[in-house]
């Protein structure tokens, strides 16, 4: 039966390494809290009773008010390359693991809270979060899910009426985040770069005991190559899946990389909304590392970061070959991914210049992505109203329907069943930047219902919803001016 969050199952196996790997440290309380969101879908993942998050204890065991039995919260460090550069120390500077529940099937999850205070980690920042940017990782996190990508997930928001300051003043929040491990490229980085190669090996020990068990089986060092490659595949995989739903994350540092290959860290990230290669989500990112186009190169440069760090378990030459997997792993991902968009259920060899032409046009004519593929969804030969209405380049466009209603014929498609295939892989519903900024807004008032309506609405962003055909709209004409930063 569902409980309360303090009469969970909790423990936290993390806690049992040596504590080089981390610090003890509990929440900092904050003043006059509420509660601005809660999931009730991420609380079944816990067993939680869902009517928990009106109860005091709940805000009090969040706060660090009240002691959870068991749950022997931590900050964890680690180390990163921020935007190219080394940066020998980071760790949880705002972050707090309470712990781990473990839930009815045996499955663990970290229970995190960002903004809990101040740690050792915090580089004399202030270790708080604000409403705003809690509002946009909750949303995002279950938005992704939604959409079947990797990626942690979000149990509540807690507000507080103690200020924050970031570029201006704002109010402070908790966000709680779930996820199977919060171990990142970077805590393999740090203990590297500290030549403290027995550490190295008693994290990967870990995470291999915890979430890769089936290469148990296999003895060292294989076994470590073997993981090795798999956090390799998993990362292709998860850039291919952002690639293919035209999301950018906007900080792929490695302290921000998953070693599961789950999307991690949610700050100035954007869904766009016209195709742009080079569309950069950061306002802080000037050179554009990280813009739409570099991530899946950028993914491998860390991946090659983080085969640096495991030189002492992994041989050149099987790093070598797993780096060498990552392109494949990607390419092969974005093929299935792109051919499902375009509603092919065969492949062919010509299908990748068909998909880059498309992108072409989209490219060239600055199309809504999200709103184009789903119009496509529903295309027939000779009935392309729709998308006309969308792109300038009529003749342009037109050639390349020409293409596609070839293809669509060498294959038999049936227009029914590829609609019906193609409404599953495009999706009517994202998280633009415009619809969380909404809800920002609306919070800041004191108004949460718009939390709640976008995580519903986003939970199936497959289906029609027809009541909500706003929030699939064009972007208003002053979305253009949000502009979202590191500190978002």
């Amino acid at each position: 039966m569902p409980r309360p969050l303090k009469d969970l199952r909790w423990d936290n196996s993390f806690a049992r390494l040596p504590e080089t790997f981390y610090q003890r440290v509990g929440p900092t309380p904050l003043p006059n809290l509420s509660l601005v969101a809660f999931n009730p879908d991420a609380a079944a993942l816990l067993d939680l009773d869902p009517a928990d998050g009106a109860r005091p204890d709940f805000l009090a065991a969040l706060n660090g008010d009240l002691v959870i039995p068991g749950s022997q919260p931590l900050a964890t460090i680690y180390a990163g390359h921020q935007f190219g550069v080394w940066v020998p120390e980071l760790g949880d500077g705002r972050a707090i693991l309470l712990g781990e529940v473990i839930g009815r099937q045996h499955q663990r999850w970290d229970v995190q809270l960002k903004g809990g205070g101040p740690t050792r980690f915090s580089r004399m920042g202030d270790g708080r979060a604000v409403l705003r940017s809690t509002i946009r990782e909750y949303l995002a996190g279950e938005a992704m899910h939604g959409l079947g990508i990797p990626t942690t997930r979000a149990l509540a928001i807690v507000g507080s009426d103690a200020p924050v300051y970031r570029e201006q003043a704002e109010t402070a929040a908790l966000l709680v985040r779930l996820a199977p491990t919060h171990v990142r490229f970077g805590s393999f980085e740090l203990f590297a770069s500290r030549g403290m190669t027995d550490a190295v090996t008693q994290l990967a020990d870990y995470v291999i005991d915890m979430h890769f068990a089936h290469l148990l089986t296999l003895a060292a060092p294989a076994r470590y190559a073997a993981w090795y490659r798999e956090v390799i595949d998993r990362t292709a995989r998860l850039m291919a899946a952002w690639t293919a739903t035209g999301f950018a994350h906007g900080v792929m540092n490695t302290d921000n990389m998953s070693i599961l290959g789950l999307t991690l860290d949610y700050g100035p990230y954007g869904w766009m909304d016209a195709y742009d290669r080079g569309f950069i989500p950061n306002h802080s990112d000037a050179s554009g590392r990280y813009a739409f186009d570099q991530q899946p190169q950028v993914g491998l440069w860390n991946c090659a970061r983080l085969g640096e760090a495991l030189h002492s378990l992994v041989s050149e030459d099987d790093a070598v070959a797993a780096l060498a997997s990552y392109r494949a792993t990607f390419e092969l991902e974005m093929d299935r991914l792109m051919r499902a968009k375009l509603g092919l259920a065969t492949a062919e060899p010509t299908d990748g210049a068909l998909v880059a032409e498309l992108l072409g046009v989209l490219h060239d004519g600055r199309v809504d992505y999200t709103r184009f593929f789903r119009s496509l969804s529903r295309y027939a030969t000779n009935n392309a109203i729709a998308l006309h209405a969308q792109v300038a380049d009529a003749d342009r466009l037109n050639g390349w329907l020409a293409r596609y209603d070839q293809r669509l014929l060498r294959e038999g498609s049936i227009d029914a069943s590829r609609h019906e295939r193609m409404l599953r892989a495009n999706p009517k519903f994202v998280l633009r930047n415009w619809l969380a900024q909404e809800a920002i807004a609306d919070a800041e008032t004191g108004n949460y219902e718009r939390i709640e309506k976008l995580r519903v609405l986003l939970k199936t962003p497959f289906d029609e919803h027809p009541d909500d055909d706003r929030y699939a709209a064009k972007p208003p004409e002053w979305a253009q001016e949000i502009a979202v930063s590191c500190s978002s």
